[in-house]
């Protein structure tokens, strides 16, 4: 089983809003910083100037990859708002924004906005080998073309952004072979089965964005209906079964480390919340919603690993377990 890595674009782009004039000698911009979108010409400008881009390349479409959510600790200067900008863009349930996923342009460029004005979401947007756009910080934009882009950068200019070419984008995916995933296929699913048969029933962690899970309880005779549920690419992890006793697995949650702490309630549905240590008042809410809860503290303890594989059964999700 490989694990697909594709070769970079030929031209890579930093578009900034900052005069590359305002740096130090080390190259440290010194000048004034408004690290947020104006939500009016600047954002207007670097919108257009990606779309240039894909214009020159023929690119009608873009692949999201390693897509997030905003997760326990989130690191963004704004708060996130409902949504994570990506209402009216997918569905409530986030179908169709997962990795590998492929939306038309204009979806594309909505999603920059999104990432622009920081609103929580986030993903890499890409064509194999031939057109990258990622954001970073503090509205740096990179952008990988095959061909120079020159329209696209004389926009820039005239719209006071500044373009520069670089080697790489920062926001690069980093391969890591030495940690190879294991595929979801038939073997998998087979110890997901007898291990659902052993326990009566085990507890399925589907990571379908980074800091978005779905959970399944299921016994043995669920997991071919289960599988058919699950969002292309995602990560999965198998976990010993919830617990009956709910205020004696509550005791055992640690006060200062972050642990998964995972309930079902009297609907059936299930429910993970990230924690360091749960006060008075969220674990009375617990008791009286749960059935049934566990605590998942060291993801060396699951008992099975895999990334789903594409219908042709490769591994094309870059992120590891």
């Amino acid at each position: 089983m490989r694990h697909y890595l594709g070769m970079p674009p030929s031209y890579v782009y930093q578009i900034t809003k900052y005069d590359p004039e305002d740096r130090d000698e080390r190259g440290a911009y010194t000048g004034p910083l408004n690290t947020m979108s104006d939500h009016g010409v600047v954002e207007a400008a670097y919108l257009r100037t990606v779309a240039a881009f894909a214009a020159s390349n023929d690119v009608t479409w873009l692949a999201i990859r390693e897509p997030e959510i905003p997760g326990f600790i989130n690191f963004g200067l704004e708060a996130p708002i409902p949504g994570h900008g990506l209402n009216g863009l997918f569905p409530a349930d986030l179908t169709g924004y997962h990795d590998g996923a492929h939306v038309p342009l204009h979806i594309g460029l909505d999603l920059v906005r999104a990432m622009l004005r920081d609103n929580g979401a986030w993903c890499r947007l890409e064509v194999e080998d031939r057109f990258l756009v990622h954001v970073g910080y503090d509205q740096y934009v990179y952008v990988g073309s095959l061909v120079p882009g020159d329209t696209a950068i004389a926009f820039a200019a005239e719209h006071h952004l500044f373009v520069e070419r670089i080697n790489v984008s920062p926001w690069a995916h980093e391969d890591d072979a030495a940690s190879e995933p294991r595929p979801a296929d038939q073997d998998f699913w087979a110890k997901v089965t007898a291990e659902a048969a052993r326990r009566g029933a085990v507890l399925l962690q589907e990571q379908y964005v980074a800091n978005g899970n779905h959970w399944y309880r299921i016994g043995a005779g669920d997991v071919d209906s289960v599988r058919t549920r699950l969002t292309p690419r995602a990560r999965l992890a198998v976990w010993p079964d919830l617990s009956s006793d709910i205020v004696a697995t509550l005791a055992e949650v640690p006060v200062d480390d972050v642990v998964e702490v995972v309930w079902q309630e009297h609907d059936s549905s299930i429910t993970g919340m990230t924690s360091t240590g749960l006060d008075h008042e969220t674990q009375t809410k617990i008791i009286a919603r749960a059935t049934a809860i566990t605590v998942l503290a060291d993801p060396a303890n699951a008992l099975l690993t895999a990334v789903l594989p594409d219908p042709d059964g490769v591994i094309r999700a870059r992120w590891r377990i």
